[in-house]
């Protein structure tokens, strides 16, 4: 299929529209703001015919990304009417894109990019015309560290998380914030050798200290006062090439909702497990149970 690019100045904004295998074309926006003396680019996903105060969802890349606007969320976007918003990190000190999350590499760098993604929503809905109250934020492994950051940070913007193959740095934990209970959910593969599933807390991998999955997740179902539900276990999309099964370990709180997901995909490596589901989708189904009507 051919793509058309049609450029367009729109409140300085560049306005791309493409045309998508199997979809309706769909309108990328490149869009930049000031935050706390740096500049800030992102880019709007838009699906055709979206609804006035449509959700909003934050896509965070992984380190070293230029944050790409096909994220694993564009397709769900498209099917439920949701915008999606992909912000680029800056530079660290090794010249790498990336959200601090306090990396060993980013010690001294002051910035705060939770500070970063409030504003940018904020901004986001009113210059959009989406939605207020309907805010969601979803990360992969660099992007996926800010989802957990974000868990232990005081914020009132984002009403649940959702972190692809992400880790719990030690520090976060132990230096969070008394904070109110949000919906969180992780994809996270076994055999993730970037992001092990095991952790890390002697930091052989120069990540940082991080611990396991289990227990990163544990500590936000304690935190939500949440009791464990029975798993399930599926067949990924492409079993009979790769084998992958995908345990899924529910935690509930009947009273707040506040619950937890954790998909446990066996075999797994490090990616966004588009070949074992559909990511955007699952991801989604979390998220739409928390819409503000």
């Amino acid at each position: 299929m051919k793509r058309l690019l049609l450029l367009i100045n729109l409140a300085m904004a560049a306005t791309i529209c493409i045309p998508t295998a199997g979809l309706h074309a769909q309108t990328v926006v490149e869009d930049s703001l000031v935050i706390s003396g740096n500049m800030r680019h992102f880019k709007m996903f838009l699906p055709d015919g979206l609804p006035p105060k449509a959700p909003l969802v934050m896509a965070l890349h992984g380190y070293g990304s230029e944050g790409p606007v096909g994220t694993w969320m564009n397709k769900a976007a498209v099917r439920h009417g949701f915008a999606v918003c992909v912000p680029q990190g800056l530079k660290d000190s090794k010249g790498r894109r990336s959200w601090n999350v306090g990396y060993p590499s980013q010690e001294g760098w002051e910035l705060d990019d939770v500070e970063t993604m409030v504003k940018m929503a904020r901004y986001v809905q009113k210059k959009y015309g989406l939605s207020k109250a309907n805010a969601f934020l979803t990360g992969m492994s660099n992007g996926g560290e800010m989802c957990y950051l974000l868990s232990y940070k005081k914020q009132r913007v984002f009403r649940a998380l959702a972190s692809v193959a992400g880790l719990t740095l030690t520090w976060m934990y132990e230096e969070r914030e008394k904070t109110r209970p949000i919906p969180f959910m992780e994809i996270h593969g076994t055999e993730d050798r970037t992001s092990e599933w095991t952790g890390d807390l002697e930091n052989r991998y120069g990540w940082g200290r991080y611990m396991s999955v289990p227990d990163a997740v544990g500590h936000i179902v304690e935190k939500n006062g949440c009791t464990p539900l029975p798993t399930d276990t599926v067949k990924g999309k492409s079993f009979d090439k790769n084998r992958h099964l995908i345990v899924r370990h529910y935690y509930t709180n009947p009273k707040t909702h506040n619950d937890v997901w954790l998909y446990e995909v066996i075999g797994a490596g490090h990616n966004t497990f588009q070949d074992d589901m559909d990511t955007g989708e699952e991801i989604w189904k979390f998220f739409s149970r928390y819409l503000k009507r």
